[in-house]
């Protein structure tokens, strides 16, 4: 099966195709000779897709699903240094939510964005486990408050804290999920030594996204540690075996609107 698609009678044989590719696979064409990939380089091929996405033509396809393919419109995803300057500043932690839960196919777009993440070699090697019930949310606060409670009078840098945490627990506040009405965590292949910030690239997509369709978040890292270690919340979570948790994020409707933008330190950057 070819690697590539190629158009004989829209490829201008710029050369761009073969320029861009990540793994220099692909033979730039000449005027009688389209590019391609041969055979015996096939296997190298991270099906990364800038060959086609690059083509100025649109002569070129890369031989995934090819049906799927879409048209980018015009000035699609064209955003001002303004805009996105602003939209990015506003950006909060939310820890107060609404009871409306969000549903499941917005969730679905959000994740769909998410899964154009960057990854390395493009491994892609990020899933999802999303945690709808509210009630089950809970329980996993309630997990990790239990982990918490295996970490006193221990050497674990947590150690000095987790007693106010537990105490406030204990007193009706939830100060694990903040009443999240739902968790996202992404999971990776155990072993794989660069999944784990494949999965914080592809976390980031989402909580970047997600206020745009009108969903607040916040990082969950008490979640995410009681995840990386105690069994009890394992078991809960029950990914398939040979995963693992990289990091947890609590979603929900924000309960109130952000009005403005905080100072934050003073901008330290070196040049060499």
């Amino acid at each position: 099966m070819e690697t590539i698609i190629v158009d004989k009678d829209l490829c201008t044989r710029c050369g761009i195709c073969s320029a861009v590719c990540p793994m220099a696979i692909i033979d730039p064409g000449e005027e009688s000779i389209l590019p391609k990939v041969a055979n015996e380089k096939a296997v190298m091929c991270l099906l990364c897709g800038h060959c086609e996405v690059f083509c100025p033509s649109q002569a070129l396809l890369l031989n995934l699903r090819p049906e799927e393919r879409l048209p980018l419109p015009e000035g699609a995803g064209t955003v001002s240094p303004g805009t996105i300057a602003f939209y990015l500043k506003k950006r909060r932690s939310v820890r107060h939510f609404t009871s409306d839960p969000v549903p499941k196919d917005k969730i679905l777009e959000i994740l769909d964005i998410a899964r154009y993440a960057a990854s390395g070699s493009n491994g892609q090697p990020v899933q999802w486990l999303v945690v709808h019930d509210p009630l089950k949310v809970k329980k996993i606060a309630g997990l990790t408050i239990e982990w918490m409670k295996t970490l006193l009078n221990t050497a674990h840098p947590m150690s000095g804290y987790v007693p106010m945490f537990i105490a406030t627990w204990e007193q009706g506040h939830d100060v694990i999920c903040r009443g999240a009405p739902h968790l996202l965590f992404a999971h990776i292949p155990e072993g794989n030594p660069i999944a784990s910030i494949d999965a914080i690239i592809a976390l980031t997509h989402f909580d970047v996204a997600a206020p745009a369709f009108g969903i607040g978040t916040c990082w969950a890292g008490f979640v995410a540690m009681a995840a990386f270690s105690y069994e009890p919340l394992q078991k809960e979570l029950g990914l398939p075996k040979g995963r693992k948790c990289a990091y947890a994020m609590m979603f929900g409707h924000p309960q109130y609107r952000v009005l403005g933008i905080p100072r934050r330190k003073t901008l330290e950057v070196m040049w060499q």
